[in-house]
């Protein structure tokens, strides 16, 4: 073994030790090709449950880092949104509009029964449903099914309306109410879930400048809500608006954009915005006021960890609705102890681990 490989094994466990990951596993199947990393972080307040991805990674590193970073914020979005799971996530590595293929989830099915009920997965960025009916075939750890196989359907509706209350929230706190009508709202990614959050600020009278890095989902967006201003992808973060929503991939807020962007504030779907925490930092600096993401994104979770008890759907937009209080209450703790809201969250995230944790040891039935 090289050098190099002994760095890199060394690296992964550096990384589960900072930030506190329990497992972290590896799959290859050589008939279908799969190539999948099942990220476990926490599982404190119970099984971990968190999507599948899809995506089209450069390196392995990049896939291996995607895995940890979104696995971590499940943990925290689950204690967040109140329910009893710990954080998880798996990334497959490949191009997500020609590689699919049935047996290729079968493979992942297979994977995720190994872990006998540690971890449930369902859709993420880049796979859909159906992709987990196939996987189901081999496992029945899976979320998120359509409907008609006897799961709670497409879970961006949820998000998206997640998002939304998380959008009226932040423009509560930061104009004062949470109307929308005429603030103009910066919406970058317009797949699953940003293209029904534009349908929402459209409904609500918003301004709204759009962007994607498919031309396909554009041109949908376009083609149903003319009156939307279409921006180069690049472009979007200089785009002078109200609210920033992003709702492509993470680390978008960094270095390069944020001194961009014109927003007063900043709350969107996307995972791991921030691509370092000091970032957070930057953008209470520059007084814009950030949503932390794993808050204003938790529709998503909500629906699917419904479904595990019996999937009732207006239970689950009752308790995603709730979104729009958690996020008043950060804002409250982040003005009162004089921290960056993305510190505020992690707080009462932390203390409720802790918590739940603390209870679980005293009083778990041997």
């Amino acid at each position: 073994m090289s050098k190099a490989d002994k760095d890199a094994i060394l690296n992964i466990f550096e990384e589960m030790e900072k930030y506190g990951h329990e497992q972290v596993i590896f799959n290859y199947d050589k008939a279908t090709g799969l190539k999948a990393i099942v990220a476990i972080h926490d599982t404190t307040l119970g099984p971990a449950l968190g999507g599948c991805r899809m995506w089209d990674y450069q390196t392995e590193q990049e896939a291996l880092n995607d895995a940890l970073r979104l696995s971590r914020g499940m943990t925290y979005k689950c204690a967040v949104a109140g329910v009893t799971h710990g954080g998880g996530k798996t990334v497959i590595l490949g191009d997500h509009r020609t590689q699919k293929s049935d047996e290729l989830f079968q493979a992942l099915g297979t994977f995720i029964e190994t872990l006998k009920g540690r971890y449930y997965t369902g859709t993420d960025v880049g796979t859909v449903g159906m992709d987990f009916v196939s996987a189901a075939k081999q496992s029945k750890y899976f979320v998120g099914l359509p409907e008609e196989y006897a799961g709670s359907g497409n879970s961006a509706i949820i998000t998206a309306y997640g998002v939304w209350r998380a959008i009226k929230a932040t423009a509560k706190e930061a104009f004062g109410t949470d109307r929308l009508e005429g603030l103009t709202i910066a919406v970058q990614g317009l797949g699953k879930v940003g293209y029904d959050l534009v349908r929402r600020l459209h409904e609500e009278g918003a301004k709204l400048f759009v962007t994607d890095v498919f031309e396909e989902s554009v041109i949908r967006v376009k083609k149903e809500f003319p009156e939307v201003t279409v921006v180069k992808p690049d472009e979007i973060f200089s785009v002078e608006c109200d609210i920033f929503s992003p709702n492509a991939l993470g680390a978008c807020l960094n270095d390069e954009t944020i001194p961009q962007l014109k927003a007063k504030a900043v709350c969107g779907a996307a995972n791991n915005q921030l691509a370092e925490p000091r970032h957070g930092d930057l953008l209470q600096a520059k007084g814009i006021l950030y949503a932390p993401d794993y808050i204003a994104n938790a529709g998503g979770l909500i629906q699917v960890a419904d479904e595990l008890k019996g999937y009732n759907k207006e239970r689950a937009f009752k308790n995603a609705s709730l979104i729009y209080d958690i996020l008043l209450q950060v804002y409250a703790t982040s003005k009162k102890e004089h921290i960056p809201t993305y510190k505020a969250a992690d707080v009462m995230v932390e203390r409720r681990i802790e918590t739940i944790g603390r209870l679980n040891r005293k009083f778990r039935v041997k």
